[in-house]
């Protein structure tokens, strides 16, 4: 069984406050888009797990695979058979996307259908909040405005259907502890839910991301990217979630984006 795990952009980012364990608490809105992944699972006879990556070169072992723990977070409560994955990574890694949240959700919902399972709703969102905050976002198929860690999830009408998007992620890697230690919690003077209500073209002068000024200050390229983004004639451009990666919004397909030593990737939404 083939599944095309997706990304998220991020429509506005807060950091509101920090919690006692150093956790954040935060307030943004997920938006899916269609760049994916392709991940593929296959049952076998035998027990136990492998994981075969092409594509993009993951760091790390397979054991902090999310696809991995999520075969582990099914083991505790179900007899399972053995799973042979095959994940092409095309997704950004570092990006801010949630490629890496998005495949291992993906694995829960394939190990799910190709054994039958029978994993309920309510108890599929507590399995993937367990692989991680913005996990719970891709069982949806639709925005959200979120809240809490992440994992507070609630429906909000935004549709960019139509829009045309470029994504684009430099070669410049930065860490999510590193970025929240360049910020300082604050509330914010306008909801996200309030800005985001208003015409698109308002975005660029009232929607913002609380990392972007701290990733732009460390590594200039995002800054670069954004500028490039408006000079091509985005009507809204932002770096998406704790960085690396600059996303534009365009009314109409935008001239071909290339830019040298990066990833790009443009569609419509």
């Amino acid at each position: 069984m083939v599944a095309f795990p997706p990304v998220k952009i991020n429509l506005g980012l807060n950091i509101t406050a920090k919690y006692a364990d150093n956790f954040h608490a935060i307030e943004s809105v997920f938006y899916p888009v269609g760049w994916t992944d392709v991940l593929e699972v296959i049952q076998t006879d035998n027990q136990g797990f492998n994981l075969e990556l092409s594509g993009l070169t993951i760091p790390g072992t397979i054991s902090k695979n999310l696809i991995f723990k999520a075969y582990e977070i099914l083991k505790k409560h179900y007899s399972l058979p053995g799973y042979n994955f095959h994940l092409h990574k095309i997704l950004p890694m570092g990006a801010g996307l949630g490629g890496g949240s998005s495949d291992g959700t993906v694995a829960l919902q394939l190990m799910n259908e190709v054994s039958n399972l029978g994993i309920s709703e309510k108890k599929m969102q507590e399995y993937a909040l367990q692989l991680g905050s913005d996990c719970s976002f891709f069982l949806q198929k639709k925005p959200m405005f979120v809240t809490g860690r992440g994992e507070i999830l609630a429906p909000i009408q935004v549709d960019l259907t139509g829009w045309y998007i470029v994504i684009a992620m430099p070669p410049v890697s930065i860490s999510t502890a590193e970025a929240y230690s360049w910020i300082t919690p604050l509330q914010p003077q306008k909801s996200i839910q309030e800005i985001i209500s208003m015409p698109i073209e308002q975005w660029r002068d009232q929607l913002k991301n609380d990392f972007e000024k701290h990733a732009i200050e460390h590594f200039p390229v995002i800054g670069e990217i954004k500028n490039k983004m408006y000079e091509m004639g985005a009507t809204y451009s932002s770096m998406s979630g704790s960085g690396a990666s600059v996303y534009g919004l365009f009314k109409k397909k935008p001239p071909l984006f290339q830019l040298e030593g990066m990833q790009t990737w443009e569609g419509k939404l």
